[in-house]
Parts: structure tokens; C-alpha cells; sequence
């Protein structure tokens, strides 16, 4: 009888496990394509593993293309410098250190307002006058500032300058046609032409700019006046060295004066006198001007 019982069971056995590996065969490609349960992980470089939490990589935006800047360069020239210090007041206050500061002030100021500016000096040097008209004239489109603080006149009172030509610009003296008093300047400082026969003497550049630089100065003038009291209304000519190999509107501005007990008393006008130049710079060159270079 255990003998029939064992011949029975062996092909049930048989049967059972042919069965079983059937089932497996045929769930196989049911498990593969099974979805995950979280995101799919983020691509990796050949020959690196992805970690199975990385997030998925996000594509970087272009950097914003800014326009060009387009307004004039203000150049602002603190005056005197080095050994040269000015007008002399006082507790050891020097015009240089005044402008100075002046000068920060109104760089910031301008800056805020969105323009380009440059100062001839920022620090105690003592650039030559045709170095500071240099550093203007390299410039297409600019506007030239001239910084100073007076020995004398009534404390906390402002005045603009323009230059004034007393005398007509003298004739040609050869077939050449430059005149007997000119010398050549460095190319890129070279005065504007007046004529096809021949250039500006360098001495002569801010001929060509005298309306615009009075109509500068004006400006600066009326903006001073009103934040200055005591300070005249319109702008005065004036053979001032500094403007006179300028090929820009230019304009020299003075602080009155030196002659006060401290230098707070002065350097409290910086942001007074910065507020005007930036009204005044704007009423005459609005920033829609063309590109400086």
C-alpha cells in the first residue's frame, strides 16, 4: 500500500513544480514594466550614478542683454592738487581737500541719477591742465566740470563760469594753415576743426564749444542760486586756464570761500552744491544724448 501511495505522489510532485516555473515565466515582463512609485531620477553623465532623490535639472535662463550706455560723460575736475593746494584758509583748510570732497558728492550723485562719470583726480595728485583737458577730450560726448573753493566773497555763495574769448581767433599764418602760436597735441586730445584747412590750436579748443558752455553754465547758475542764497542769477565769462583747452562744454564752479573758522562749514555744501549740478547737468543734457565712447 506505501508503495502504490509513493508511485502516486512522485508525478504530482513532477507536475507541481512544472507548474511553478510556468507561473514565474509568465509574470516576468508584467514586473519590468511595473512604474515607480516616485519621479524619475535626473540624468547623469555617462559613467555616473544618479542618486535616487536628485532633482530634476532646471534649463538656465540667457543673462539680460543691458543697452548701451547713451548720455554724455561728466567729468568732473577737482581743482589744484599735490603740492598745489589752493586757496589757503584757516586751521590748515585747503581748496584741494574741499574739492575734493566736492567732487565724491557729486560723482555719486550723477551716478545715481544714471550717468557715466569720471574724475580727472581722486586722490592728492596734481594732473597739468592739459592732462585734465586730455582726460575730457578723449571723449566723444562730454561735459566738463571744474571744481574750485574762493579765498574771499560771502561764505555759503556758489558761482559758475564759462570762458570768455576777449579776442577773435587769429588767421592762418601759412600755406600750412596752422597758426604761429599752435603746437601739436597728442591724436587723441586733438582740438575739434574749425575749417577744412586746418585744426583748432590746442589753446583755441573751447571756441568751438563757447554757446554751449554759457548755456552750461547758466544752468549750473540758476540750480545754484536757488539751493545758495546770495548767489548771482546768471553765469559770468571769465579767462579761466582750465576750460581753455577743452573740447566740451565746460564749465568752472566756485564755492566762496575758504575763509571760515573749520572745514565743516564748507564741506557741509557737497550735497547742496551735488543736487544742483545734477538738476543742472540734466536741464542742459538730458541722458537721451548721443553714445559716449
Amino acid at each position: 500500500m506505501l508503495f502504490a501511495v509513493r508511485n502516486l505522489v512522485s508525478p504530482i510532485v513532477v507536475l507541481f513544480t512544472i507548474l511553478l516555473a510556468f507561473t514565474a515565466k509568465v509574470a516576468e515582463p508584467f514586473q519590468q514594466t511595473t512604474p515607480s512609485a516616485g519621479p524619475p531620477a535626473a540624468s547623469a553623465p555617462t559613467g555616473q550614478a544618479v542618486p535616487p532623490n536628485a532633482p530634476a535639472q532646471v534649463p538656465q535662463s540667457p543673462a539680460p542683454v543691458l543697452p548701451a550706455y547713451t548720455g554724455p560723460v561728466i567729468v568732473i575736475d577737482p581743482g589744484h592738487g599735490g603740492t598745489d593746494s589752493g586757496a589757503r584758509g584757516q586751521n590748515g583748510i585747503a581748496e584741494k581737500d574741499i574739492v575734493l570732497q566736492f567732487a565724491r558728492v557729486a560723482r555719486a550723485e550723477l551716478v545715481r541719477q544714471g550717468y557715466k562719470v569720471v574724475l580727472t583726480r581722486d586722490d592728492d595728485s596734481n594732473p597739468s591742465y592739459d592732462d585734465r583737458a586730455a582726460i575730457v577730450n578723449s571723449y566723444r560726448d562730454a561735459i566738463f566740470l571744474s571744481l574750485h573753493v574762493s579765498s574771499t566773497g560771502a561764505p555759503g555763495t556758489a558761482r559758475a563760469y564759462y570762458y570768455q574769448f576777449w579776442k577773435p581767433l587769429p588767421p592762418a599764418s601759412d600755406s600750412q594753415g596752422a597758426s604761429s602760436d599752435s603746437f601739436a597735441p597728442p591724436p587723441a586730445v586733438l582740438a575739434a576743426p574749425v575749417s577744412s584747412t586746418r585744426l583748432t590750436p590746442w589753446n583755441e579748443a573751447q571756441r568751438t564749444y563757447a554757446d554751449a558752455s554759457r548755456q552750461l553754465a547758466d544752468q549750473l547758475q540758476s540750480q545754484m542760486a536757488a539751493v545758495f542764497s546770495g548767489s548771482p542769477g546768471a553765469a559770468t565769462g571769465l579767462e579761466e586756464r582750465v576750460l581753455r583747452s577743452v573740447a566740451a562744454p565746460a564749465v568752472a564752479i566756485e564755492i566762496s570761500s575758504v575763509a571760515v573758522p573749520q572745514a565743516r562749514s564748507l564741506t557741509v555744501f557737497a550735497g547742496p552744491l551735488a543736487g544742483a549740478i545734477g538738476k543742472g547737468v540734466q536741464s542742459f543734457r538730458p541722458l537721451n544724448g548721443a553714445g559716449a565712447k
